[in-house]
């Protein structure tokens, strides 16, 4: 069957087909290092470790190469180290911090399901690279140098704006763009600028005297072109990305090698959002991967994102998490005196994967797998088995029924029955919405309801 992913670039939905079969080509934007990552940051994590898993399936694990970059030198690095460690040097201080952070970050990403990508790159380890890249752009008067900076000359690139649908006027009204004298044109944007005493620093190129860094843009550029060449198959990252950090990382490969395209496909996955409302430190909101792997394995929050399309907006909410854990809980209990061999990926699942990642279809397969696996077939769940471990799922690392139970704290029976009550008031009245939705609370309470001629009954779910 065909796979076919939607372009951000062309905007519809297209066939894939690599630009060589034998050497499949992946690029996912990556962590900068000076905190815990946040659940939101979980997303392109997952989504892209989904696609990968599905180009390894067709085009066999050894010809396929997926490279997710590590940004190691940034401002916020810069004043998180400064902050921890007011009484080293920075670059020392800065070193400690990526290093714990990344260390973190392979924990938590691993607990995920993600496999590791075949290259990691740092930003730190490539700036020759970066250095002959600027090179390259002001030899053809794409980029120019003014105050110890280098600028990228953002008119000299005639569809500049293509990736984010906007003309340069919108993009200038919309974005949060530096003011800058030396910029000849306020939409240029920085490639090389110089650093403050004691922050990291390189010679720089451009015959400039005074050391500096590269801008965070450019690194991709440069990573990408060393791993993967002038042009790949597909980049991804989220919806936050496109303006101005993919668009520039276009201009910048593009301009630089007189390609007609950098990469073939862009891929956005949307944005997530915490039980209705943007997550937000203020609002108490914010959850970092680290938070909830206290509380629920990491299959539990790796399925709970796949229950959405990666293109729709995701809301994170704790009843969504309890349902999962339920399913998975089912997954356990059918699976766990089984080893590893003899199933098989089950075809729907891999279909609806191919038809641009849908995996709210790819999960209503797995239900249907789960049903069949129920009848007692060990056919049947060695296939649930096997389609598990193709989605990354390991539902038999944990005891999920304690989690659950521990999770729930003591029932309120009295407001179980209320609920009941309510519910089959509703369906007496024909408000089918309301009855529905109210069973859908209660199943998050880890309620099932029960119902016969003589009425409703209720238990736990194990």
């Amino acid at each position: 069957m065909q796979l076919r992913l939607h372009d951000t670039l062309t905007r519809q939905k297209r066939d894939f087909s690599p630009l060589d079969p034998a050497r499949v080509r992946l690029y996912v934007c990556g962590p900068t290092v000076y905190d815990f990552a946040h659940i939101g940051n979980a997303r392109p994590l997952i989504v892209f470790d989904v696609l990968y898993r599905l180009l390894r399936h067709r085009y066999g694990a050894e010809h396929v190469t997926y490279v997710r970059n590590i940004t190691d030198v940034d401002d916020k690095i810069n004043a998180r180290a400064a902050a921890e460690f007011p009484d080293r040097p920075l670059n020392e201080a800065i070193r400690v911090l990526t290093e714990r952070t990344e260390t973190q970050f392979h924990e938590d990403v691993d607990a995920l399901g993600c496999l590791r990508p075949n290259v990691e790159p740092r930003a730190t380890e490539h700036i020759d690279v970066m250095k002959i890249l600027i090179e390259r752009l002001l030899a053809s008067d794409h980029a120019y140098v003014a105050q110890d900076h280098v600028l990228f000359r953002v008119a000299s690139m005639p569809e500049y704006g293509k990736l984010a649908n906007r003309s340069l006027d919108e993009m200038l009204v919309g974005a949060r763009v530096e003011v800058a004298p030396y910029k000849q044109n306020p939409m240029d944007f920085v490639l090389w600028k110089p650093s403050s005493p004691g922050e990291p620093a390189w010679p720089s190129p451009a015959g400039i005297a005074t050391p500096g860094r590269p801008g965070w843009h450019l690194e991709c550029s440069a990573m990408s072109w060393k791993h993967l060449g002038e042009t790949f198959d597909i980049h991804g990252g989220g919806l936050d990305l496109i303006f101005p950090h993919h668009e520039n990382e276009i201009a910048q490969s593009r301009c630089a090698f007189h390609s007609a395209f950098m990469a073939n496909y862009w891929v956005h996955n949307g944005f997530l959002q915490v039980e209705g409302q943007k997550m937000s430190k203020s609002l108490g909101n914010f959850f970092t991967i680290r938070d909830l792997l206290k509380d629920w394995p990491g299959a539990v929050l790796r399925l709970q994102m796949l229950m959405t399309h990666y293109r729709q907006p995701l809301d994170w909410t704790r009843a969504a998490t309890e349902q999962t854990a339920t399913m998975l809980d089912h997954i356990a209990q059918l699976t766990k005196t089984l080893d590893e061999a003899g199933g098989e990926i089950d075809p729907d699942v891999l279909a609806a994967l191919a038809d641009d990642l849908n995996t709210p279809e790819a999960i209503a397969a797995l239900h249907v797998l789960i049903g069949k696996a129920r009848k007692g077939s060990e056919a049947d769940c060695r296939n649930l088995l096997a389609t598990c471990a193709f989605l990354g799922i390991d539902a038999r690392k944990a005891d999920l029924q304690e989690i659950l139970k521990r999770q729930r704290g003591d029932l309120d029976e009295a407001k179980i029955e209320a609920l009941i009550s309510a519910r089959t008031a509703a369906r007496r009245a024909r408000n089918f919405a309301e009855a529905d939705r109210i069973r859908d609370e209660l199943v998050s309470m880890g309620i099932v309801l029960k119902d016969s001629p003589t009425g409703t009954s209720w238990e736990l779910t194990r």
